[in-house]
């Protein structure tokens, strides 16, 4: 199951939290989507302290960057260091 593929690529980051929700239905059939699925991601973790939005977000796709475009046509991260709340 792709969910699960990355939860466990997204160890590689150390998360205090992780939440993967699968979005895919939601998108199905809508133009240019090869078949890819849809995620919305929200990660904590002692890595992202001192880091950019922009540098959270490349560190989640260089995990996941063979997954994409073709198994993950779009993902939506939303990444917190420890010291700030997991909205």
């Amino acid at each position: 199951m792709l969910k699960a593929e990355i939860e466990q690529r997204l160890q590689a980051l150390a998360p205090s939290q992780l939440e993967i929700q699968d979005d895919s239905d939601l998108h199905r059939g809508h133009a240019g989507n090869s078949g890819g699925g849809h995620f919305t991601l929200k990660v904590k973790s002692s890595l992202f302290s001192g880091k950019s939005q922009i540098m959270r977000h490349r560190m989640v796709y260089q995990c996941l960057q063979d997954l994409m475009p073709h198994r993950i046509h779009a993902l939506s991260i939303k990444a917190f260091s420890t010291d700030e709340s997991f909205i």
